[in-house]
């Protein structure tokens, strides 16, 4: 029984995260799927985001700290179709200027239907995908804090396999006194250990920048996450009577297809709003018949002094929508 590899990877995992082909299509494009309902209501994306949530490593390294002294926090995702995703990381202060995280993430796309070269159905399997992730970041001064992610990638699609192995490099600089916060990011640095064929498969190397400030007075904030760095030009495709046709974007489409736009509303520190636009997902939906929610996010959470919950919803494709929930347990307080 042969299968075709790349039928299921181009067809199944860009499929989680819409429009991958404009960015060059990897097999590895489900690490760049958050893990923070707080992160998915802002687009997706967040790197300059402030808030006591381990689940922040998993964007930007830099953004986690003693604040997040033994916290717990538990993510599951319904993305589309028959994709589950579900992740818990811990986190834990290293003393007074440094702190390490550690989690995993699991990955299910549901049941696919396998065929062999003569299209006879040899029966159905669950691909999936395990991430081991370990953090560790330090305050270098008051306001500038760098920080590590160092993840283990493990896949198994039907009678194939792959191992990787992948690192997150973060910086952020925090001005409190201001509420200002800018980060920058290498994410995704590193290769196959183990290939699923033949040929490696690469990892989605990225250079991200991004900040967040907060309005005057307001309880609101705005933030810029400009993603996709390493490549000035996103097309993207016409896919009308059954051909994929590259389109070609002026040079202000094609500079808003590189940035997420957030909006922020926190009345306190227990309860937030957002919402979010990310231009590039609605260009890309724009020959799906795309809806008015596509490239629009929102998300809502609120604290409480032992525990946090969120909520984030999506629509990354015209026909499905992806909800986020997460849940978080600050154990040092039920101690």
């Amino acid at each position: 029984m042969k299968h075709s590899l790349r039928t299921y990877l181009l067809a199944m995992l860009p499929f989680a995260l819409p429009a991958a082909a404009q960015t060059g299509r990897s097999a590895y494009d489900f690490l760049n799927i958050p893990t923070s309902s707080h992160v998915f209501g802002l687009g997706g994306t967040n790197i300059a985001l402030i808030d006591d949530d381990v689940s922040l490593a998993g964007q930007n390294p830099a953004l986690i700290g003693p604040e997040i002294d033994r916290q717990l926090a538990f993510s599951y995702m319904h993305y589309m179709g028959g994709s589950n995703f579900a992740g818990v990381r811990f986190g834990k202060a290293a003393g007074e200027r440094g702190a390490w995280a550690a989690g995993v993430r699991y990955l299910n796309y549901g049941e696919i239907t396998g065929y062999d070269p003569d299209g006879t159905m040899t029966g159905t399997f669950s691909p999936a995908d395990v991430v081991f992730e370990g953090t560790y970041s330090h305050d270098f001064t008051y306001r500038l804090r760098g920080g590590i992610n160092l993840k283990m990638i493990y896949s198994n699609y039907e009678q194939y396999s792959a191992f990787a192995i992948a690192a997150d490099l973060g910086i952020n600089y925090y001005d409190d006194d201001h509420d200002f916060s800018v980060s920058l990011v290498l994410k995704n640095m590193g290769g196959q250990v183990k290939r699923f064929e033949e040929a490696y498969d690469r990892l989605p190397f990225d250079v991200q920048i991004g900040f967040m400030k907060g309005l005057g007075m307001s309880p609101f904030s705005f933030g810029i996450t400009a993603l996709h760095l390493t490549k000035w030009d996103l097309p993207y495709y016409d896919h009308k009577e059954g051909e994929e046709t590259e389109l070609k974007s002026n040079f202000g489409k094609n500079l808003f297809r590189h940035l997420i736009f957030g909006l922020q509303y926190q009345p306190n520190e227990r309860f937030y709003v957002d919402l979010a636009y990310n231009y590039k997902m609605r260009s890309d939906m724009s020959n799906y018949q795309r809806n008015f929610f596509s490239g629009f996010s929102v998300g809502l959470g609120f604290k409480a002094r032992t525990f946090s919950i969120g909520a984030a919803y999506a629509m990354p494709h015209k026909s499905a929508s992806s909800i986020l929930l997460n849940v978080g347990l600050n154990i040092s307080e039920l101690l």
